[in-house]
């Protein structure tokens, strides 16, 4: 486990990150392809940054892990 904590990323960052569409990403978070969101506040949400690092390791068969998201 690492000190450094881990980052919360917003939209932007991530989709910079990942190439993804806004439609495509939401489109594979309903089908468990890619990390769930995190609310940060009422109106705000974001991705923990070692769940796109995970993705990004291997984005054609990455799964969601129901344990750990959650």
């Amino acid at each position: 486990m690492s000190d450094t904590p881990d980052r919360i990323l917003r939209l932007k960052a991530v989709l910079a990150r990942t190439g993804l569409s806004r439609s495509t990403m939401y489109r594979k978070m309903d089908k468990g392809t890619f990390p769930r969101n995190i609310k940060i506040s009422e109106r705000c949400a974001g991705w923990r940054e070692s769940a796109i690092a995970e993705w990004l390791k291997n984005p054609m068969f990455y799964c969601v892990d129901d344990h750990n998201q959650r």
